[in-house]
């Protein structure tokens, strides 16, 4: 590709790199100049123009952009590309679900060539319907045809899809203590559920002690279970944990490296997941058990490894309703 100020007898057909003011209006950036737009600009006194000018081993942006996001999204399901604009195409979620990524091959697309990039969401990314998981853009005009190929290749046989929910209903078991936050949260905690497609099925408040809340467990139908502790989860061998255990369940991982979130459990209970929740899970804003809920929703293992992973990247914005807070209070 040639760039730079092109003869107007050379221009028919370059791209137009600048906007430029021409009889009756202007000439957009990005335009391929046709005869009419090249005698417009020499009326206006014009005898080069800074344009882009394809040679014959050069793909256009726009169908550069396409391309690449093809080869990206391959048989991923859960996602669409949209047009190519400006050398630029999205890939959007048709609906809710945590993103699925290939980062090496990803990595490799981005090796390739300076002018060929992708930028996704970090991976396991929640997104409603029509969010952004990824955008590519092709920076200039055109990409030599080679280098392309070599960007589709690496993308393999896609790097991209989205992961949706394969469990629709939860039970949400509220222990409660004198003078406790009851069932303060459920509306946050619902409205997650709800974000992913899942209904809360069933709200059980029992007394804060492990007979009643194994009993609770026990009976439980729904293929998610959530426990939101009247009184901070603060062992493995605490009340909540103790109480799944009793129930004939296992605790897969207590604790987390995320703040807010450090005190969420992980387990089963024959075929049901079960989460202990944090009590920052009482509100809306971000916090750990959102990254594991998600997963779990959508069919995603989470084991002790992965968990013990998201420490890196794990420090979240500090909320209002934190009983205290990472830092003092100025003075």
């Amino acid at each position: 590709m040639k760039f730079g100020a092109i003869p107007l007898e050379e221009a028919e057909g370059a791209v137009l790199a600048h906007s430029v003011a021409v009889e009756g209006g202007r000439l957009r950036k990005g335009r391929v100049l046709s005869a009419e737009d090249v005698s417009a600009l020499r009326a206006a006194g014009r005898e080069t123009v800074i344009a882009a000018v394809l040679g014959p081993g050069d793909v256009a942006e726009d169908a550069a952009a396409a391309q690449l996001a093809a080869a990206v999204l391959g048989q991923g399901e859960g996602l669409k590309i949209t047009d190519p604009f400006t050398g630029r195409v999205n890939l959007l979620a048709r609906g809710p679900g945590v993103v699925e990524m290939d980062v090496a091959a990803l990595e490799a697309v981005n090796r390739v060539h300076p002018m060929i990039t992708i930028a996704t969401v970090p991976a396991w990314q929640q997104l409603g319907e029509g969010g952004m998981a990824a955008t590519v853009k092709i920076i200039s005009y055109a990409v030599p045809e080679a280098d392309l190929a070599r960007a589709v290749a690496a993308a393999g046989a896609g790097a991209m899809r989205l992961r949706g929910p394969v469990i629709r209903r939860a039970t949400l078991i509220v222990t409660e203590i004198p003078k406790g936050a009851g069932e303060k949260g459920v509306p946050a905690i619902e409205a997650r559920l709800n974000a992913l497609g899942v209904t809360l099925a069933e709200v059980v408040t029992v007394p804060h002690r492990t007979a009643p809340l194994a009993e609770a467990l026990a009976v439980a139908e729904t293929e998610l279970v959530l426990i939101l502790t009247g009184s901070a989860t603060s062992d493995i061998d605490d009340v909540a944990p103790s109480a799944l255990r009793a129930a004939g369940g296992e605790v897969v991982r207590f604790g987390m490296p995320v703040d807010p979130g450090n005190l969420l459990f992980l387990g089963k209970l024959g075929d049901r997941h079960v989460i202990g929740l944090p009590g920052c899970a009482r509100s809306p804003a971000l916090n750990g058990a959102d990254w594991v809920l998600s997963r779990v929703i959508c069919g995603v293992p989470v084991t002790d490894a992965d968990i013990a992973g998201m420490g890196v990247g794990g420090l979240l914005k500090e909320i209002p309703t934190r009983p205290q807070p990472r830092r003092g209070r100025k003075v």
